[in-house]
This record gives structure tokens, C-alpha cells and sequence, in this order.
């Protein structure tokens, strides 16, 4: 056999020369970092059209309103559309929005036209949609992706034009610790979706799947994508009493009063949208509440939002077992980690010696500290805070194995098994996880800590529902001993269990199941009522039996329009919870898009669309698409999950660049 036939090609003998390998690599990283970057947005927002050439992108800037009404907030968030390009465009957005909100308005403006969109049944609301962008007609269309997640979508926005949408929700306002809060996610952390958990029932592997997208029939090369939008936002609080300060812990604001009203403004006026919004007040101590009650009639029913703070009063706590559970994922790469390392070294230093623990970490891997739970003694207690500090953010978030060790076998005799679960839940398969708590916790009680400045609110919350526990969220490492002092206390501390409330005459309540309150908690509750009359009867163990009475046709009731909006999200919320459960789907749906059709809300089955009926893109004229995109969280180094393809062919190509040089200096 001749030498030309078996010799090696060039390249594969290169390959043993130390040297040449090092220069191949830095030169086909440099070449992946030019078309890496090539392939990116633009610093001006700059997308790759079709016909080879760079053209401005749309553009999105958004606004919101807040405008606050005792323990009620109706809600406005403006998305403009600007396409800068010489083609008709369609825009689309994630639009993140608070877990427990009641969306239910759109409206479509053209210049000066308004169009009012109307709730329909998702496939119909869809296919409504897409006929109206094909036929060159102006259209919105708001749908669920998730009850915390919503997709938005403007179709035939015309070369040089400006089109406006605003999506109008309501949402109850939190009261924990003195203090009144409203939230506002303004991006979010990407989502994890782990591989069908073998030791999963098929319906709950279905659970798991990544959730439905907004289909939008175009070709690739008609496709772009933009830059993240920027926040302009403004407040209203009629609290109804006197305030001693409003404030927010997450972005700088101005605040004014003018007489019993107090507006906040941005400080920055123009802010990226690159972190949740949070806003606090809080009362003058003389005039901090211990109950309120509102009301609302839509259609001839009658709602009320009742809230009741419950008593602080000495309770003795149980010795506990406390299971430590932090998620040490790629998504928390960056200040989630340093936030998560904090809390769990501070929960670790407050154990007493007579309680029992352990440490969990997962990735997508688990490894308990210890085979069992073990006493807080000095040492262990130390090998713990050690192995917690030696902790680094990488790999995929799978989060069913390490949950369903923490909630295995049983805590001894006179112990309370405390999970205290460290995360930003970037996850997507929430409904197997709930399900899990559900299912597997025992007697243990679920205290999720919410991490970093983006995180899954809404499976925090329904977490800490379904684990009979309550969840904080810790967004920056200097708030760490705070928030994690106050959260222990609280395991220390249960206010009041066995909650009930005995409504007069016929009643529909939730949450159907009252939680246990943990101390600083207010009991909400929000019901459909046959009247407005009689007396509202609260009860509980606190630690001695407790009660609390309520007129509902008093003076303290406050007329609030909304809070039938806010029954109606209750009762699909507990549906849905009953679909997740496995209840009868035949039955069940058709009853959530029943309630969210009378009451106008965007649901799992419903979503909003508003048609603007004058064609407005020749027939011959093409429509692209732009997605436009969500800023990456503050604080979050997190690229391999949820970032764009040229984002993780850059850190790759880097990597190349790095290790060829690093190559070439150890053979020099």
C-alpha cells in the first residue's frame, strides 16, 4: 500500500505537534468569536434580514401603572412597538407577570383608534389571530404560557410606524410584618427542563414538558430579534390610612404625598428591565390594621376580600429537623450563588443544640452531606458550613431527587422535619414538583427561599402552599441575615393553625384550605357571597382556640371594583390545582374557561385577542417576525441556560481563544 494512500491528511498530523494544536484552536476560536458576534444583536438593536443586509430592528419600550387601592392594585403595562425597518413586522414578548394576577383587559391603539380586545377560548383566540395577520389586519394577541408567564404579540406593524398595546390586570396586595407590598416581575430567570423522572406516573412526565409557545408561521430567514425593552414606571397608593414610609427595596424611587394619595416615581425615570420590581408602605404603628374588609358586585354576586392579622402570642417551638436543600444549578451562577451560600451558612449558625439536620446540593446531580440527619453538634455543624462554602453554580436544575430525598422516611419522636429549599426555581416542570410536595412531604412543611433578582414566583408561592410552610425571597447578599433571621423565627413560630372562616349563608372561599400563618402573616381571604349581610366568623388555634368576628354590611366594609376579578383567578387557580392532581379533565376544563369567560380572564383555556378590522399591509408586502427579548437577571452569569445560540458559541469560542494561548505559553 503506497505512503499517498495511508498517510494521515495534514490537519491529523498537525494534531501531534504541540504548537500547530495550540494554533488551531486560537484561530478557530477567533474565527467563532467573528461569527458569534456577526450573528448577535446589535449594540443599536440591529437584526439580519433576509437579503444579507443589517437594518434597524423594532423596538420595545415599555410603562407601567400602578394604581393601589387598600388591599387591591389594578395594574396597566404599555408595550410601544417601533419598527424602524422598510418591511411590515410582527412583535412578540414574554411578558412576566406577578403569579397570583388576574389578567383581563387589552387594548390595541393605532395612532387614534383603540381596539378593545375580548377573552376567547385559546384556539379560538389564536386562530383569529393569525387569520387577521394574514390578512394584513392590525392584531393583538395576550396568551398563557405559564400563570406567572403571558406571550404578547403585535402583528403588521408598518415600516416606520409606532403600535401600542396596554395589558390591564389586578392582583391582591400583600400585609406581612407591618408592612404592605406589591410585586412585578420584569424579566425571568430561563427555564430548566429536566429529562421524565423515571419514578414519575406518565401524567405527571406530561406535567414536566416545556410549555406551548406562541406559533407564528413565517420562514427562519423572516425572523429577528430585539433587544430587551426598558421600564418606565409610576405608582398611586390610596391606602386609606396613615402611612409612615413607602419605599422599595429594589430600585430607587421618588415619592410625594398629595393628600391621602402617594405617588412614586422611578428615581431614574428610564430603567432596564433587567430585575422584579418591588414596592413597600408601611402604616404608622397607631394605625397599623388588624382586620379590612372589601367588597364588589358584578352581575348581581357579591365578593369580599377579607383580611385578618392574627395575634403574636409565646409559643414554645418544637425541636427541629432541619433539611437544608440548596440548588447549586448553572442558572444560579453569579450573586444567586453567593445569596444562597449566605442563607443556608446563616440557617446553619442559628441551629440550637438540641436540633437535628442535614445538607442537600443538587445540580443535575444530588449528594447529601450525611446518610441521615444528624444532631447540630459543633462539628458537624462546622463540616456543614464548610461544604456549603465549597459550593459552585453548574449543570442542569433537576430538582424532583433531591426534593423527594429531603422529604424521605420520618423525623423521631417530638421533632418537626423543616425543609428549607434554597432557589431561584428556574425549573419548568413545576406541576411535577407541586404534585411531589403534595404527595411526599408527610409531616414536613416546605419553606421555600426564593433566590436572586428574577425568580419563579409562582412556584415559590404554590410550594410553600402545598408544603404548608411560607417562602421570603432574597434578592441581594446584604439583605441575606434580615430575610433568613425573619424566616427562622417564623419556623419557630406559628401564629395560628387550623384557620377556618364561617361565612354567612352560601359561600364559595378561597383558598378552600387556609394555611397555617406563620408569625408577621395576615390571613387573606376572598369568597363569592349569596349577600353582603351577616357576620364573617374567623377561627383558629393560636395556640389557644381563637376567634374574630366581621360585619360584612358595616362601616368597615370598602367598596373595591377588582376583587370579583380576583375570586374568579382563585377559583381557575384551585382547578388547575385539581387538574395537577389528576382530577377529571373532561369536567374540569371546561369549568375553568367558563369562569374566565364570564369574568374576562386569560386562563390556561382562554386568551385575550383584539382585531383592528382595516387591512392595513398590502397584499403583496411580506410580514417578519421579531421576538423580542428578555433582559438576562442582574447579578446572573448564567449563560448556558436560556441564552441566545451566539451567546454560548461566544463563551465557547473564548474558551478556544483562552486554551490555545494558554497552549502556546506552556510550550514556549
Amino acid at each position: 500500500m503506497s505512503d499517498r494512500i495511508t498517510r494521515k491528511p495534514r490537519f491529523y498530523r498537525s494534531l501531534r505537534r504541540p504548537r500547530l494544536v495550540a494554533a488551531w484552536l486560537a484561530t478557530l476560536g477567533l474565527l467563532l468569536a467573528l461569527a458569534s458576534a456577526h450573528a448577535s444583536d446589535d449594540p443599536e438593536g440591529l437584526v439580519f434580514e433576509h437579503d444579507g443586509q443589517w437594518v434597524a430592528s423594532l423596538a420595545m419600550d415599555t410603562s407601567v401603572h400602578m394604581q393601589v387601592h387598600g388591599l387591591l392594585a389594578e395594574v396597566t403595562v404599555r408595550q410601544t412597538y417601533r419598527n424602524d425597518t422598510a418591511g411590515w413586522r410582527e412583535g412578540r414578548y414574554l411578558l412576566p407577570l406577578p403569579e397570583n394576577a388576574a389578567v383581563g383587559g387589552l387594548t390595541l391603539r393605532i395612532g387614534e383608534r383603540l381596539v378593545e380586545g375580548e377573552v376567547r377560548e385559546k384556539q379560538e383566540a389564536k386562530a383569529i389571530y393569525e387569520a387577521a395577520a394574514a390578512s394584513g389586519q392590525r392584531a393583538s394577541l395576550v396568551s398563557q404560557n405559564r400563570p406567572n408567564l403571558f406571550q404578547t404579540a403585535v402583528a403588521n406593524i408598518g415600516p416606520g410606524e409606532e403600535v401600542e398595546i396596554e395589558v390591564r390586570y389586578w392582583q391582591p396586595v400583600d400585609y406581612r410584618d407591618g408592612e404592605f407590598s406589591l410585586g412585578l416581575p420584569l424579566t425571568l430567570t430561563p427555564r430548566y427542563n429536566p429529562a421524565p423522572d423515571p419514578e414519575a406516573s406518565l401524567a405527571m412526565q406530561a406535567m414536566a414538558a416545556q410549555p406551548e409557545a406562541l406559533p407564528v408561521a413565517l420562514a427562519a430567514d423572516e425572523r429577528g430579534l430585539a433587544l430587551p425593552p426598558t421600564v418606565v414606571l409610576s405608582a398611586e397608593i390610596v391606602a386609606g390610612i396613615e402611612l409612615e414610609r413607602v419605599e422599595s427595596p429594589t430600585h430607587a424611587v421618588t415619592v410625594w404625598a398629595e393628600g391621602g394619595v402617594h405617588r412614586v416615581l422611578l428615581a431614574g425615570l428610564v430603567e432596564a428591565s433587567d430585575r422584579d420590581f418591588e414596592l413597600r408602605w408601611a402604616p404608622v404603628p397607631s394605625k397599623a390594621p388588624r382586620s379590612a374588609l372589601f367588597t364588589d358586585r358584578i352581575g348581581g354576586e357579591d365578593y369580599a376580600l377579607l383580611m385578618i392579622v392574627p395575634p403574636t402570642l409565646p409559643v414554645a417551638p418544637l425541636p427541629r429537623e432541619l433539611i437544608l436543600v440548596i440548588d447549586n444549578s448553572g442558572s444560579m451562577s453569579g450573586a444567586s450563588m453567593a445569596q444562597a451560600i449566605e442563607a443556608a451558612d446563616r440557617a446553619l449558625a442559628r441551629l440550637k443544640p438540641g436540633d437535628r439536620f442535614n445538607v442537600i446540593r443538587f445540580d443535575d446531580d444530588f449528594d447529601l452531606l450525611f446518610p441521615e440527619p444528624v444532631p447540630a453538634q459543633p462539628g458537624n455543624v462546622a463540616r456543614a458550613r464548610a461544604f456549603v462554602r465549597s459550593l459552585r453554580a453548574e449543570g442542569g436544575t433537576e430538582m424532583l431527587p433531591p426534593l423527594r430525598a429531603a422529604f424521605a422516611g420520618r423525623a423521631p419522636e417530638g421533632y418537626l422535619r423543616q425543609v428549607v429549599l434554597a432557589t431561584d426555581a428556574a425549573i419548568g416542570n413545576e406541576d411535577a414538583l407541586l404534585q411531589l410536595v403534595e404527595n411526599a412531604r408527610g409531616d414536613a412543611r416546605l419553606f421555600p427561599v426564593g433566590i436572586g433578582s428574577a425568580p419563579n414566583g409562582h412556584f415559590l408561592r404554590k410550594a410553600a402552599e402545598a408544603g404548608r410552610g411560607t417562602h421570603i425571597v432574597v434578592r441581594d447578599v446584604e439583605e441575606v441575615a434580615e430575610k433568613m433571621d425573619a424566616l427562622l423565627a417564623r419556623l419557630d413560630r406559628p401564629a395560628m393553625r387550623d384557620v377556618a372562616v364561617d361565612w354567612p349563608g352560601v359561600a364559595e372561599a378561597y383558598p378552600a384550605r387556609i394555611p397555617d400563618l406563620y408569625h408577621g402573616e395576615a390571613l387573606q381571604v376572598v369568597a363569592r357571597l349569596d349577600a353582603l349581610r351577616g357576620v364573617a366568623t374567623v377561627r383558629g388555634l393560636a395556640p389557644q382556640p381563637w376567634v374574630r368576628r366581621l360585619l360584612l354590611d358595616g362601616e368597615k366594609a370598602t367598596p373595591a371594583p377588582g376583587i370579583g376579578r380576583l375570586w374568579a383567578r382563585a377559583r381557575i387557580d384551585s382547578l388547575e390545582d385539581d387538574i395537577r392532581r389528576g382530577g377529571d379533565i373532561e369536567r374540569l376544563r371546561p369549568a375553568v374557561v367558563d369562569v374566565a369567560l364570564r369574568h374576562g380572564l386569560v386562563s390556561t383555556y382562554t386568551s385575550l385577542v383584539a382585531v383592528d378590522r382595516t387591512p392595513a399591509r398590502p397584499r403583496e408586502a411580506t410580514l417578519g417576525s421579531t421576538q423580542v427579548a428578555n433582559a438576562t437577571p442582574a447579578g446572573s452569569l448564567a449563560f448556558a441556560q436560556g441564552s441566545t445560540g451566539w451567546t454560548r458559541e461566544l463563551m465557547l469560542a473564548l474558551a478556544l481563544v483562552l486554551g490555545g494561548l494558554l497552549l502556546l505559553r506552556t510550550r514556549s
